[in-house]
């Protein structure tokens, strides 16, 4: 058995494919693989602090979390968001429990900068917990609030926290998008590419091609493949039967390699 990342979007959470959630049950169901949700919720964390009146910010892709913001973020990921995955599951057949990065000390981590306020990155996964989940037959849903050592909550990017989460287990990362994978603009003809190695990502991302919220999925991918991570895929989370075709080995999305990787391919 292998374990399987997938981060689920807060973009395309509300949107997924009607069968995901019936899939996860099926390849946990057949053994090869063991499914690990990493989940977002951006789009209702906008939308409550929109209604509360707190102004959102972004920098290269990631939210500026203010204190009056952390209990909003908290509310949204751990309890709405994080339970709806588990009832869709659970509905489909499948067993989840849903945790939130806090919990058992899952995921450690450190404030980013100041200009970022209580952002944080990942510095320690505590796997053990989601192996022992996964051992009892249950799909870990994994809400990316996280702590630091001083007790401080810290709103981590699910792309982050989920390359993390792969890195600690050295499996695959599967990252789920609103868009099929990453585009090329060649000539004024956009298309998706298959593979990109993380310095052809660089400078796509450099000359504006990638932006926004792909640039932390670009960044995570990084760091995983860095850390042991077998591969990274980018793909549409509105595709059907996406996560059976990659568990069969059949092409989707865009692949990231290590830019060695591709030289030595």
């Amino acid at each position: 058995m292998e374990y399987l990342v997938i981060k689920a979007g807060g973009s395309v959470i509300d949107d997924v494919s009607p069968t995901f959630y019936q899939e996860l049950a099926e390849i946990q169901s057949e053994g090869r693989y063991q499914p690990i949700i990493v989940h977002g919720g951006g789009k209702l964390i906008t939308r409550l602090l929109g209604q509360l009146d707190i102004p959102t910010t972004f920098v290269n892709g990631l939210r500026v979390t203010t204190v009056e913001m952390l209990d909003v973020i908290e509310m949204a990921l751990s309890g709405s968001v994080n339970k709806m995955i588990c009832r869709s599951i659970q509905s489909s057949g499948g067993r989840a429990v849903g945790i939130s990065g806090i919990d058992g000390g899952l995921i450690q981590g450190e404030q980013i900068s100041e200009e970022l306020g209580y952002t944080g990155s990942p510095k320690k996964i505590t796997e053990d917990l989601l192996i022992d989940l996964c051992g009892k037959g249950y799909i870990p849903v994994v809400s990316p609030v996280g702590q630091n050592a001083s007790g401080q909550r810290l709103n981590i990017n699910a792309d982050t926290a989920a390359a993390a989460i792969a890195s600690a287990l050295k499996c695959p990362l599967l990252l789920m998008s609103d868009i099929p994978g990453i585009y090329s603009d060649e000539a004024g003809e956009r298309k998706i590419l298959s593979a990109v190695s993380t310095t052809q990502a660089d400078m796509l991302i450099g000359d504006g091609t990638i932006t926004g919220g792909m640039i932390p999925k670009v960044n995570g991918a990084r760091e995983a493949l860095i850390n042991g991570v077998k591969e990274v895929l980018i793909f549409s989370g509105k595709a059907e039967k996406a996560i059976s075709a990659y568990c069969k080995g059949q092409k989707i999305g865009t692949k990231i390699y290590l830019s060695e990787e591709l030289l030595h391919a």
